[in-house]
């Protein structure tokens, strides 16, 4: 999964054109890192002196025999869909071998930026169903600040997200059962900058950073509080944090934002503002992990999961590892954006 932090800095119109085709990849499977599972306690302890989760897990993984895993890792993996809104960007990746069974692409993109409306915050959402299963990927951009109270402006960015955001049904299709709403999809994963803030002041946030404290730093962090209060997120699992605080870093170095006084930096309390959630049966994260890409002034995040599929036979289900299609921004081609308008391509 990728944030809209960790992408390259370009600036498109908020009616972007949104692309679906088949563009190829060469991507490395072979890439390991550490993982978390999805059933975890939001309030359990983390370890200290550890930034990744225990259990080790690579792209390809878990396949049962050898020639899978050899499958896997030559597999070739295509673009089916693509949408940039202002700084909000987000793709779907899938293997070659099941790009034929990947259908009914949709989009919907829904400003909540200047006046509520303009897409310099908001969200991209990409509906899509793979067998008989339906998937929607969520990328968005909440609201920013860290005074008291910009948290309810990010959840209120929540519930018009959820509330507006439609598929509508294909021409000659209204029949079929389609979902229409984020939330009528049977697997959600919902990404991307979501500014939740951590409530305490710099010197205690730098302090238990430094001591790798993230159990009580997480005991303060907004998107924690607002969900076990039911405000937003009711229902939706993010798994356990073991690295830093993703925001705010200094250009190009692994120096919080304010460290040293620059008279031309802002000071932020450090923050988890990149974040990753899922809902829905049927999901199996893997890993949960940052990266260190220094271009930013956000650390990017990812995830791995696994995800059940519902194949058309309805009597089978198939476990297909969507782990494979997700690589680390560094190691995908960058497909070149028209720019018209509104336009919806199909190759």
């Amino acid at each position: 999964m990728m944030d809209p932090h960790s992408l390259v800095d370009r600036r498109f119109s908020v009616c972007d054109r949104i692309s679906f085709g088949s563009r190829p990849s060469d991507v490395d499977t072979s890439m390991r890192c550490g993982g978390s599972s999805d059933d975890e306690n939001m309030d359990e302890e983390s370890p200290g002196g550890t930034f990744f989760s225990p259990m080790p897990c690579g792209y390809g993984a878990p396949l049962s025999t050898d020639d899978n895993n050899r499958r896997l890792v030559n597999s070739k993996y295509c673009l089916v869909a693509s949408k940039q809104m202002v700084g909000v960007f987000l793709m779907v990746w899938v293997r070659s071998d099941i790009r034929e069974h990947v259908k009914n692409l949709k989009v919907s993109c829904v400003g909540r930026g200047l006046m509520g409306y303009l897409g310099n915050k908001g969200s991209i959402s990409i509906s899509m169903s793979l067998h008989q299963t339906s998937f929607c990927f969520v990328c968005t951009h909440l609201t920013s600040g860290q005074k008291d109270g910009d948290e309810l402006r990010r959840n209120a960015d929540v519930v018009e997200i959820l509330r507006k955001t439609r598929f509508p049904h294909a021409h000659g299709a209204r029949d079929e059962k389609w979902p229409e709403t984020i939330l009528d999809h049977d697997r959600i994963i919902w990404l991307g900058d979501l500014n939740y803030r951590i409530a305490l002041s710099y010197r205690s946030v730098k302090a238990l950073v430094e001591m790798h404290n993230w159990k009580q730093l997480l005991e303060k962090d907004q998107l924690r509080i607002e969900q076990r209060f039911g405000r937003v997120f009711a229902g939706w699992k993010e798994g356990r944090i073991y690295f830093p605080p993703t925001y705010k870093y200094s250009y190009n170095s692994d120096r919080y934002a304010g460290d040293d006084m620059h008279p031309n930096e802002k000071r932020r309390t450090p923050a988890w503002c990149d974040r990753i959630l899922w809902y829905g049966r049927g999901l199996n994260q893997l890993c949960y992990v940052r990266g260190e890409s220094r271009f930013s002034d956000h650390r990017p995040v990812y995830s791995i999961f696994t995800a059940e599929v519902k194949l058309p036979s309805q009597a089978q289900f198939g476990s297909f590892t969507r782990s494979s299609s997700l690589m680390g921004v560094d190691e995908l081609p960058y497909p070149t954006y028209p720019r018209s308008y509104t336009d919806i391509n199909f190759y």
